[in-house]
């Protein structure tokens, strides 16, 4: 709490000096404990000078997720309003299960400057380096059905992929059901689970993990042809904070929307988000392979694909989009 009043206080001088008399005084703690807390500070990655005379001032901030610097931005009302926060987990959605588990409040983020675990759909692992994306998982308690669970995972992708355009002005597209793709590769995997009775929703945690300052040799060899990076899309780096502040507002927007008013809106944005509908795209799903034209999405999220023999109805499964130059993507 001192540590993060601290911060707010040199933040609001805007580069002045504060003496460690004045801080002292105005947060009612000794000058020693002013002292440790601008070093655990500096631990963290702060960039504050000491002046034996003047005092301190904040001259840069840690390009690091962490809670005092989300807070003092936070626009939302309830997303991301409880944090928890780790320099390196197995895996978000595994800490925010259990959070959820204890009762947790709707809106409360895990995040992590790297995971060693991460996980995507269909038990994919996700490349979660040390402060080169942004990871975390929103646990959520919807009053929908558990039928509508699944437009859960359509809901994110849209909030994601607006918030990419409107922090940074890559221009992004979705790949059914909730993948996020620049010219064909993977920017952006979110992973959906749900705890649920017959009737209600207990929680749903939904993992995102987005590809932000990632170079292209950083990437393991096995993904170079597969995933990018924002800073790879653009040609320069991005504030991971900007970025994440944007991403909870805009799942802020669409949670509420859907909440309010049902899916019926956030499908149709989805569908404007689409890189998949009216491409050719090879469906692998639950004992069967087919090939066929995607033609929409029906009320439940799920793929209509157009084939030979009929009309297909995708629930689940690995849909990838051919292209003419790369094959199947």
């Amino acid at each position: 709490m001192v540590r993060g009043e601290i911060l707010q206080m040199l933040r609001e001088e805007a580069g002045r000096y504060v003496s460690g008399e004045e801080a002292s005084r105005r947060l009612n703690v000794s000058r020693t404990a002013i002292w440790k807390h601008i070093r655990a500070l500096r631990q963290d990655g702060y960039d504050i000078e000491a002046h034996p005379r003047l005092g301190y001032r904040l001259c840069r901030a840690p390009d690091l997720l962490l809670p005092a610097e989300i807070k003092a931005r936070l626009t939302t009302k309830k997303m991301g309003r409880a944090i928890a926060y780790f320099r390196r987990v197995e895996s978000t959605n595994n800490e925010a299960k259990a959070l959820a588990a204890a009762g947790c409040p709707e809106g409360q983020i895990v995040v992590a400057e790297e995971q060693s675990v991460g996980r995507g759909r269909l038990s994919r692992g996700w490349f979660s380096p040390f402060a080169r994306g942004v990871w975390f998982t929103i646990v959520l308690r919807p009053p929908f059905s558990p039928q509508e669970a699944p437009k859960c995972t359509l809901l994110a992708a849209v909030a994601v992929c607006r918030a990419i355009r409107r922090a940074t002005g890559v221009a992004c597209g979705i790949k059914w059901p909730n993948d996020i793709l620049y010219d064909g590769r993977k920017l952006v995997g979110i992973l959906t689970e749900m705890s649920a009775e017959m009737d209600a929703i207990n929680h749903i945690v939904i993992g995102i993990g987005i590809n932000v300052n990632i170079g292209a040799d950083d990437f393991p060899p096995e993904l170079r042809g597969l995933a990018t990076s924002l800073s790879l899309a653009a040609g320069r780096p991005f504030s991971r904070l900007e970025l994440f502040l944007a991403v909870l507002a805009e799942l802020e927007r669409v949670y509420g929307q859907a909440v309010t008013d049902g899916f019926a809106t956030v499908l149709d944005e989805w569908r404007g988000e689409s890189v998949t509908l009216g491409r050719t795209v090879d469906v692998i799903g639950p004992g069967r392979r087919f090939s066929g034209k995607a033609l929409d999405i029906d009320a439940d999220g799920a793929l209509l694909v157009q084939t030979d023999g009929g009309m297909e109805r995708v629930l689940a499964g690995d849909v990838s989009i051919r292209t003419p130059e790369r094959g199947a993507k």
